[in-house]
């Protein structure tokens, strides 16, 4: 079973890049932004430990979206 956070996403023109930049954490399998809903789901790689995933992931999106809302 993949574990899953969620990322409030609450400007359309950063959920792009906000995707694009998780996608290259290593450990992340697919994160995939739902504008609609304003939020990112972040499926973990087989093996990963997604407590230490997370932080890179908040870290990428942060650099895209610096108020951005992590919710775990």
């Amino acid at each position: 079973m993949k574990k899953t956070y969620e990322i409030e996403v609450d400007c359309a023109a950063c959920a792009q890049k906000m995707e694009d930049a998780a996608n290259t954490v290593e450990g992340v399998l697919k994160a995939t932004v739902s504008f609609m809903t304003q939020k990112m789901k972040v499926e973990f790689a087989e093996g990963a430990d997604a407590a230490l995933v997370m932080p890179e992931v908040l870290k990428a999106c942060k650099k895209v979206e610096d108020d951005c809302e992590i919710r775990f």
